[in-house]
């Protein structure tokens, strides 16, 4: 894929980017481990200030990076700042922590001394989607960069402006130059980078195909990953919910970031009881949903980010209504300029269809019936992913019993699934591995090193 920059709320071309040679990919590289060698042992305080001045940065000039993410992937721009605050938050919670979580961990044996110390590991290669441009590269690198490492950013080539811009704060910042820095690459020149001796280890948000081109570049050459892929979340609703608020949170929770979302609700796993009262509820408020122009306030849905990726969202609700779907509401392209597609409900979803077991980038919701609780966490954990899982019912103490049951990376209890500076953030099975965010998040790319001391 050329990279280059595709306005989805219009489908016309912004600008073309030159993709970097081979050699100069090389000589990036290069430049990036030669930082590193003097970037590593920066005091906390040095690495703190800077990183609290990109926290400034992305505050002061939020609504101007908002409108980049807007033009280039088509998100609400309401969504799109609160995106860059939200990149301010990691980058100001990592400032604070970083020294304290990476602290010698001392541990009491029969040696005179022994504790465990966290160093750097040194260059690391960031393989990033095109949904959150900006969230997803900052909570790679603010702890990265806390710990000591430098940062490689290969972007999703379209949203190369995006990826640019995170480089200039950095820099603006007062980050040493290479220290992160952008590579405009294709895919096809991913392996060739992970191969090279002074890149240390790999991050990868993004598809299971991808996820599974760059663990098995990284394995052969037993380098450290991280993935974050693909989702197919449940929101189970039980009985004893409050219906009203499952609703909204329902809508929200299936139509933020225009549907493109990892932890996105998208199975909508409903107990018998309350399964028809639910969905009409669902469906009307689906109907409602203004869809227009992501830049004008009142849009609530704009558009999708490209148009081969609508193409694939279509060719999946058609494949499962010809299946038996039922077609609730939406489920086709608008008629006007621009990669728009309605919001879709499908009712009576069940396991032999696309959208019972594909993940569904878009503004389509599949709505599934469930007999009763036991069969809601069952159809819940009937997936290859997981990632996170949403449960709405009054009885906590019941709902933390079947938390502990989801196959989830995360449960969120009354509440859509979000991610959090503060907490662990990644999935199981077909989601990935490994954790991002909180300590456990920083520590991913780290050297654990055990000092013993007679």
């Amino acid at each position: 894929m050329a990279i280059s920059t595709i306005n989805p709320t219009t489908g016309k071309l912004v600008k073309k980017f030159t993709e970097h040679t081979s050699n100069q990919v090389e000589i990036l590289i290069k430049n990036a481990h030669q930082r590193f060698i003097n970037y590593k042992d920066a005091a906390y305080q040095e690495k703190k200030e800077l990183m609290l001045n990109a926290a400034n940065i992305l505050r002061e000039s939020a609504h101007h990076y908002g409108k980049i993410l807007t033009l280039e992937m088509g998100k609400t721009f309401s969504q799109a700042v609160a995106e860059v605050e939200k990149c301010a938050w990691v980058c100001e919670y990592y400032a604070e922590n970083a020294e304290t979580i990476l602290q010698n961990e001392i541990i009491d044996t029969e040696a005179t001394e022994s504790y465990v110390q966290f160093n750097p590991i040194g260059v690391v290669l960031a393989v990033m989607p095109w949904n959150f441009p900006f969230w997803q590269v900052f909570r790679f690198a603010a702890p990265a960069l806390m710990a000591g490492n430098v940062c490689l950013l290969k972007h999703a080539s379209n949203v190369p402006m995006c990826a640019l811009a995170i480089e200039e704060i950095f820099k603006q910042a007062g980050f040493p130059e290479h220290s992160f820095k952008t590579l405009l690459i294709g895919s096809s020149g991913v392996e060739e980078i992970i191969n090279n001796k002074f890149v240390k280890a790999a991050t990868l948000t993004g598809s299971e195909f991808a996820g599974k081109k760059v663990a098995s570049a990284c394995g052969n050459a037993l380098k450290k990953t991280v993935m974050e892929l693909g989702g197919s979340d449940p929101f189970i609703v039980f009985a004893d919910a409050d219906i009203d608020s499952a609703v909204k949170t329902a809508v929200t929770a299936r139509l933020i970031n225009n549907g493109q979302s990892c932890i996105a609700a998208k199975r909508f796993i409903i107990v018998k009881e309350i399964y028809n009262e639910f969905t009409k509820k669902f469906v009307e408020q689906m109907k409602a949903v203004k869809i227009g122009d992501p830049m004008n306030a009142e849009t609530q849905l704009g558009p999708i980010a490209r148009e081969d990726l609508l193409y694939e969202l279509d060719d999946q609700v058609s494949r499962s209504v010809k299946k038996g779907a039922e077609l609730l509401c939406g489920g086709k392209r608008l008629d006007r300029e621009g990669f728009f597609y309605e919001p879709t409900v499908l009712g009576n979803v069940t396991h032999e269809m696309p959208a019972y077991y594909e993940e569904i980038f878009g503004p389509v919701a599949s709505v599934i019936k469930a007999s009763d609780k036991d069969d809601a966490i069952r159809i819940a954990n009937d997936s290859p992913f997981g990632l996170g899982a949403a449960l709405f019912t009054s009885d906590i103490h019941k709902a933390k019993e079947y938390a502990h049951q989801i196959n989830a990376g995360s449960v969120f209890i009354n509440g859509m699934v979000k991610s959090d500076p503060r907490l662990p953030f990644g999935g199981i099975n077909a989601s990935g591995y490994g954790r991002e965010l909180s300590h456990y998040g920083i520590k991913e790319f780290v050297n654990i090193k055990t000092v013993w001391i007679k």
